[in-house]
Order: C-alpha cells, then structure tokens, then sequence
C-alpha cells in the first residue's frame, strides 16, 4: 500500500485495511511466505474442516484468527507453513438442509424420492456458503489456501478413508455390534457416544410411578389382599415394552397399605418416608428382595403377553435407591442396562418403537404415534399416563426436570434404543490412548488431564456407521452367508467387481456387486460418520497413502491444532482415537518410531456468548454482525480483542463491543499517533531494522533493554503457544512506550541533535510491529509500508534474533521503580490540591532499598515538578513514600503562572489551526516577566500587552 500521507488525521482503521488487503492479493504475499521457505523445514499444523452450511459466526472467527497467528509466528521463525483450507461435506447437516427443502420427512421419504436424486441434492448445496466463507476468511485477515481446498466428498479424500478403515479392520479394530445407544428417530440413525454429548439441553419430563400386580404373592400378604410393585419411570412411553421388573438384594423394601385404595404396594422404606409423608398409607412389614425375586406380574400392556421368560422379577445390581422407588422397569430394548439384563435371563428382545420413533403396529392402541415428537416430546407420554388410570395402574405422576439429549443437527429429542452399528473397538486400547495424550501439550494445561484425559478413561467403543445416504460408504461387501470383505482401495474395487469406479458414493456403489470363490458380494448399506471423515483428515487430505507419501510421513504428526472446548468429544478425540489405532503394534499402518496422537500442541478456546451471557442467537438479534464489527472497527482490533480474552483459556466470553473499540483506541490509535510523531520529528537518516548503538540516555537505554526483553517473552510464550500472554505483554507496552517513553522523550527527538533518540524511537515501532505482526497482521503492514518501503512485506522480514547482551534487567527494574515513585507522587499531589504543572520546592523520597538514583534524578524532578529532592533509603522501612512540601514561594508562584500561560496559548493555537511552527503574536494583560521568554520559545509567540488574552490578526 501507499506510505501514509498525512499522519494527523485519524486513522480509518478498516479503509487502510483494505488497501493492505489489496496489496497482498496483487504482491502474493502469503504464497511468497510458503515459497521462500524451504520445504525440508516444515512446520505442520491440521485445519478441521467446517460445513459451508451458513455464514461464519464468532465462533469460526476465533478459531481462524488461532490458526493465522500460529502460522505466521513460524513462518517469520523461518519455517514453511502450508495452510490447506478443507471443507466438510457429508452428513446430517446436509441431508437435514436437503429434507426441508424438498419437504422430505423421512427416511421412507428419501427412498421413495430416490437416494440417486437425494444425494446430487446434497453435492449441489455442500458448497452453498463457500464465496462468503471467502469473503470472511481473507477480510478478517487470515491467510489460507482455498483455491486449493480439499473436500470430504472427492473420491480421493474418500479412497483414503477406506484405507484407515481397512486398517482397522485388519488390525481387528472393526466389528459389528447389536446395542443399546442412542437414535436420532428423525434421522433414523444411531449416534456415537461423544455426539450425544454435544446435545443434551434441560427439559421437562414426565414422570410416573406404575402399579405391577404380582401374580404370586400370598406370601407376602397372606392372601388378603393384592400386592402391587411400584416401579417409577421418566420415560412412561417404554412402559408397553415392560419385560422384567428387577430389585438389588442390598435395598430395604417395605409393604405398605393404601387407605383409600385397599391395595398393598412394595417399594424401597425411604420411597415411603420421602414421597408419602402425608399419612395416608402405612408400614405393614419389611420384606427382602429375595422375597420378591422369581415372582411373577401381569403386564400393564398385553401387546406382548406370551414372550417366552418375560413379566418376572430379577435381581440387578444397578438398582438404586437415590431415585424411585427401588424397584426398575425393564425395557431390554431401551437403555443399555436394560438391555444387558433381558440377554442375561433370556428374553427374547421385544422393541415397540421402530428406528423412526414410532410404536409398531403390535402396539395397537397408540400404533404409528411418534414416542417423543419434536414439537410437543411429551404428547404421546400424556397418552400413556391417562392409560394407566384407566386402568388404575398409576399410582404417582409428577414433572421432572432433567438434562435429555437431542440430536446435535436436528434437535430431535434421542431415544436410548438397542441397535445394529459397525463399531471401532477402542477400549481395546484405551491406556495407550491415555499414554498418548501424556506427550501432547494442552493449552490450558488443565484439559490434558481433566476434560480431555476424563473422557479417554471413560471411552466406549465408537459406532462409526450411520443409516444415511450422503456420505462414504462403508467399504464392505457382504455375501448371503455372513462372508465379508473389506475393500481399501478403488483400485481393489475395480479389479474384484470388473467395474470402473468413478465415484464413491453410495448411489453409485450399492448396485456394484462383487464374485469371488462362487458367491456374490452386495455392499452393505452403511455410510460413515462424518466424524470418521474429518479424524482421518491428516491422511485422507493428503490421499495417503495413494499419493504425497514421503511427504506425509516426513511431516507427521502435526506441531498444532486448535479448536473449541466442544471439540474434546468431537474432532480433538476422532483424531487422536484414528491416529493411535494406526500407529500401534510391531508394524503400524504409519511407519512411527512409536503410537503417537496426530498433534504435538493444541489450543482449546470457550464459547463466545452475548454481552448478558446468553447463547448468541439470530432470532434474539442479541449480538452485533461480526463483520459490522471489523467494518467499524479494523479487523485487527476484533483479533486482538479475541486472543488476549479468557476465551483463549478454554473459557466463556461475553462479547462486549466495547471493549473491541476501548482495544482500538488503546492500542491502535496511540500506535499511530507515535508513528505521526515519528514521521514529524525524528531523523530517518537510519534502518529501522538495525538495533541503535552508542546509547547513553537512560531514557533510551531503558527503551532497548525493554523492547528486547518484551520480544524474548512474547517469544518464548508463543513457542508455548501462550496467545493470551503474548498478547496481553504487547497491549501493555503500548501505553508504557506512549506515555512513558514518547511523552518524556519528545522534546529530544524534536531537538536538531536526535540521530540517537531518533534510531531508538524507530527501531522501536519496527521491533514492535514484527511482534504484533502475527496478531494484527494489518496494521504491523501499515508500519512496515511506512517505515521500511512499500514493495515489502514484514510478513517475509525475520523474526527477531534475540539480543540478550542488550538486555539490561538493573535498567528496567530501576525504571519500573521510578515509575512507581511517579505515579505515587502525582497521587499525593492530586489529594494534596496540588496541580501538577505548578512547581514544587522539595520532596522527600522514602525507599526501603538501596538505589542508584543519580542518572534518574533529573527525569524525577520534571515528572514529580519539584526543585529538589532528598533521599532516604532505609533498609527497616520496607513500603515507598513521598513527603512533599507545598509552600509556594513568590518565585514558585511566578514559575507557576507562566505554566498556565503557556497551557493557555497552547489552546488557543490549537483552537486557530495554527501550525507549529509559526511565530504569531499574543495579547496578555500581564505575565511574569522573568519567565517571558521561555513563554515565547515554548509557545512560539511574541507576548504583547493586551486587556485580555487573544491571538493578534496580521
């Protein structure tokens, strides 16, 4: 871009950004940053692909602004750092988008419609948002390769999944499973573990207590009456699918009697003391689990009457008494534990509700009713309920509040339902996952071990298949006898079909059939997760290993990643779960001296929500467009804003625009107007680049010592990948180099003899830029086009190469103390009534530590206005004090009101537009005489005697 023109107007930040932007399009500049590094110095880092699906919200903005200051620090370090954007384009997302569009409602729907058709829907709006994730992306700075983007839907990204896959399977990783886990009845799939982490919301439930009429109790009640075992649900709609009723041998039970009812009941004591407080029933005798184990009941539904084992009750160990009543119903089609416990006594297993979430047709009464509907989930529960007290069989209904997961897509509330799915088996190797994770750096650190390391101690086998259509298919073909084969290639495929395979999605596939040995093979119907897909990203985006193998291999695992806290049971986990699995074992699928994760470093960031801490929401219009924001505020500030917050720290951030616009203020427009300053006064007789030498003013030696020792910290805290501190130190310094150094350094470097301070004021924006280029890429620019030449980038210069023989610590502790003594001695005067610019006779400076005061002593008296100062430095007296004397003498008072003259004219000049070197005349009704002229030379003026003070019109 242009050198700036006129440094006295105020800056519009977003306007030079675009200029800045326009100069790197048409000089290349971020391809250049790639070339000029050598290949065989790579630094590596993997970008998560996001769904084009909608406009990037803050939550993308932060993590791209992440992913562009990492790789720029390393590349001016020296390294070569490919950033290679990728999309993701399979899975719920799409399909959903696709579905409301054609207003498909179901899977029957989409069949009927034709998955051929279906699928060409979903490739046509994959890429619907990609010109405005453009937009966005370069606008906000970061510089990225999307021209040439990968894409989860390209057959060769695909080929490589089915490599990892068939790695997998090899290795026995791979099997097929029928259990109980959780459904999405809109989508009609299952789901993995982690992705039903990510959709759990707080809900109103039903709950209910149902009567079960033992069958075979005189025992218990000595034939008087019937014996009813209370079993309390929050999922009234698997009552109909009520096999088995089981009790824990460790429990207490009671029988108790209904007043009212003339019916006995069993339930846990506490059950009794706790919901039935109100004496209507009472404690007939206790009773043993054993008591009730073996018995019989009659169903509350008879859909399923005559299933062979069923309606008894059974001992299970998982029965509590912290909830309900001691005594579960179970569905062995619905939850995992009721599902293990209908395969341990032999129950055949009965479902009621289909994958779609509606009651079969067996279920007569309520058939084809959706059990938990979007719109109203607790409809088809209130249908139960009043079924039961048709048939008094309810004994307690209540409303409970509880967290209930939903599908993380379409928001449909899940069902806990007993299933078929292809699954990895990492249990199998859970602890070398842990061990894994032990080498990774976490930033926070806390996550490594806490939310991260939790989660892998914990990890269940991941379902990896899913019921759909628009994704990659799983590489298996099975024969009509259970035989299958795992296909790893399209090569493989082509040469055992006899096919020519041009495409890897399913319509495409499901009609290619393989022979071999006298049996035909039909692909099974399954497509992957789509979190398969992006985990395997680190190999299929390089279509390794097909292609780029050398390439790949030199160059893994990845030095970084970053994503968001949400990501620990997403992205972070699928490639660290893939990466383990295929560097495993005496010959791992990738040659690695050891198992090894896929990311060396990675950056966990929160959540940015709205200013009142809600989640930000469109509907609400609760929050400011963030590209409104870069508009009117720089992309720069916004960037800076987000990486020296919390969020940064895995924590949430209520976004508050203001603070975007004090951040611009504080340290962009004090930036420029040192850079006027500069521009106006200092000699350029010098290279900014070089570091001054021969310096003796303290002032200027404190400044070097300092700006070297800011760049060994920011430095040493970005090797760390410490974004927060890096950051934070260089907002900091930008008002200690303004209001400290500048403002006490301007008359020098306004003086005729300023080479010195000059160099030392220049080498000092510089250094300063080349730090901050990272995060403000755009104005680092700004002073680079400025200061150095317009045809370069600071973006290619260097790195600075850390001096430490310039670092002078004494200097810069001795300084901060002096500062302290200011600030200390302004607040004293301020308390005082005393105006800064009035001089003062003396102040007594009280220090418990020894000081070498004299190079400091002049600086002191003009900052502090005093004539004199006496030291007393005593070891016994620890805190830092000032003792001022505020009699003003005649002289003082003379000194004093030649000051407030000189404000005075100052104004009025300014007011008049006046340049600053102009000499003009001044009307004054009086003036201290023997202060006339260094009125005059400081206000460049000629004093004349007037009625009142005024400019005189020549």
């Amino acid at each position: 871009m242009p050198k700036v023109k006129n440094f006295r107007q105020p800056p519009n930040l977003p306007q030079l950004e675009q200029e800045i932007k326009k100069f790197w399009e048409e000089d290349q500049t971020f391809k250049k940053s790639v070339d000029q590094r050598p290949e065989d110095n790579s630094y590596v880092f993997y970008d998560g692909p996001p769904f084009a699906t909608g406009m990037p919200h803050y939550g993308h903005l932060l993590a791209s602004t992440t992913k562009d200051v990492i790789p720029r620090f390393w590349t001016m370090r020296g390294k070569r750092v490919e950033r290679r954007w990728g999309w993701d384009c399979h899975g719920l997302p799409i399909e959903n988008i696709v579905e409301k569009e054609l207003r498909l409602s179901d899977k029957k729907a989409i069949e009927e419609y034709g998955v051929a058709k279906f699928n060409e829907a979903c490739r046509s709006k994959v890429l619907t948002y990609a010109h405005d994730w453009k937009e966005v992306i370069e606008r906000l700075g970061r510089w990225v390769d999307m021209e040439n983007d990968y894409k989860t839907m390209e057959s060769w990204y695909m080929e490589s999944l089915w490599w990892v896959f068939a790695q997998l399977w090899e290795r026995g990783l791979i099997y097929k499973g029928h259990k109980s886990m959780h459904i999405c009845p809109r989508c009609n799939t299952p789901l993995s573990n982690f992705e039903v982490t990510q959709g759990y919301k707080d809900v109103k439930d039903n709950s209910v207590v149902a009567e079960f009429e033992l069958s075979d109790s005189k025992q218990l009640s000595e034939g008087k009456e019937k014996v009813f075992a209370l079993a309390w649900t929050t999922t009234p709609w698997t009552l109909p699918g009520n096999m088995l009723l089981a009790v824990n041998k460790k429990l207490k039970y009671v029988l108790f009697s209904g007043s009212e009812s003339g019916k006995l009941y069993i339930s846990t004591e506490d059950f009794v003391k706790q919901n039935l407080a109100n004496g209507s029933y009472s404690i007939i005798k206790k009773i043993s689990a054993d008591q009730m184990i073996g018995l019989s009941y009659h169903p509350l539904f008879q859909y399923f009457k005559d299933t062979e084992n069923a309606f008894r009750v059974v001992e299970a160990e998982f029965v509590s008494a912290e909830e309900g009543t001691g005594i579960v119903h179970i569905a062995p089609g619905f939850g995992e534990d009721d599902y293990k416990v209908g395969e341990k006594e032999n129950v055949p297993l009965i479902q009621h509700v289909g994958l779609d979430g509606k009651f079969t047709k067996e279920v007569s009464d309520f058939a084809g009713l959706s059990v938990k509907p979007k719109g109203n989930p607790n409809s088809t529960d209130q249908l139960i309920i009043e079924y039961l007290q048709e048939k008094d069989l309810l004994f307690l209904k209540s409303k409970i509040s509880h967290s209930y997961p939903h599908c993380w897509r379409c928001d449909t509330p899940l069902l806990n339902y007993a299933t078929d799915s292809w699954f990895v088996r990492v249990t199998s190797f859970i602890d070398q996952l842990i061990k894994n994770n032990q080498q990774t750096n976490w930033i926070p650190e806390h996550m490594r071990d806490g939310r991260f390391g939790m989660w892998l101690e914990n990890a269940q086998d991941w379902a990896i298949s899913r019921n759909r259509y628009w994704g990659t298919p799983l590489p298996i073909w099975e024969s009509a006898d259970g035989d299958v084969i795992c296909i790893s290639s399209i090569s493989e495929l082509e040469k055992l079909s006899g096919k020519k395979i041009t495409d890897l999605h399913k319509h495409f596939l499901d009609e290619i059939e393989i022979e071999k040995d006298g049996k035909i093979y039909k692909r099974i119907p399954e497509v992957l997760d789509c979190w398969f897909e992006s985990g395997a990203m680190p190999y299929a985006s390089f279509h390794y290993p097909f292609e780029n193998r050398e390439k790949f291999e030199n160059n893994f695992p990845a030095e970084f990643i970053s994503e968001g806290q949400d990501q620990t049971r997403g992205w972070f986990y699928t490639l660290h779960v893939l990466a383990t699995a295929l560097t495993m074992g005496d010959q791992p699928a990738i040659p690695v001296a050891k198992p090894t994760s896929s990311f060396k470093n990675v950056i966990v960031n929160g959540i940015v929500l709205a200013e009142d801490g809600k989640k930000m929401s469109k509907s609400l219009k609760n929050y400011p467009d963030p590209m409104a924001i870069v508009d009117r505020y720089g992309a720069d500030s916004l960037r800076l804003y987000l990486m020296s917050s919390s969020v940064m720290k895995a924590e949430n951030l209520n976004f508050k625009e203001k603070e975007v616009s004090d951040l611009r203020r504080k340290v962009f427009l004090i930036w420029w107007n040192m850079l006027s300053f500069y521009q106006l006064f200092a000699d350029k007789n010098h290279n900014v680049e070089d570091s001054p030498n021969a310096v003796t003013n303290i002032l200027d030696r404190w400044l070097i010592s300092r700006v070297e020792s800011l760049s060994l910290s920011v430095t040493e805290n970005l090797e760390k990948y410490d974004v927060v501190k890096a950051s934070r130190e260089l907002i900091e310094f930008i008002d200690e180099f303004s209001t400290w150094y500048l403002r006490l350094s301007r008359e020098r470097i306004k003086d005729h003899d300023n080479q010195t301070s000059s160099h030392v004021f220049g080498w000092s924006l510089y250094r300063l830029a080349q730090l901050f280029a990272p995060f403000a890429p755009f104005f680092s620019e700004l002073v680079h086009h400025n200061l150095v030449d317009e045809i370069s980038s600071i973006h290619l210069s260097t790195w600075p190469q850390l001096n430490n023989a310039i670092i002078n610590k004494k200097i810069e502790t001795e300084m901060k103390l002096v500062m302290q003594i200011v600030e200390l001695g302004r607040r004293s005067r301020v308390e005082n009534g005393s105006k800064l610019r009035h001089p003062l006779a003396l102040v007594k400076i009280y220090l418990g530590q020894q000081f070498e005061y004299s190079q400091y002593e002049s600086l002191l008296k003009n900052e502090l206005n005093v004539k004199l100062i006496e030291w007393h430095q005593d070891s016994k007296n620890q805190e830092l004090a000032l003792e001022f004397d505020f009699e003003l003498t005649p002289e003082l008072k003379a000194e004093a009101l030649a000051r407030d003259l000189i404000r005075e004219i100052q104004t009025v000049r300014k007011t008049s537009n006046l340049a600053v070197d102009k000499v003009v005349k001044i009307e004054l009704p009086s003036w201290p005489t023997e202060w006339q002229q260094d009125i005059e030379q400081r206000t460049n003026t000629i004093l004349i005697k007037g009625t009142v003070l005024k400019l005189v019109a020549e």
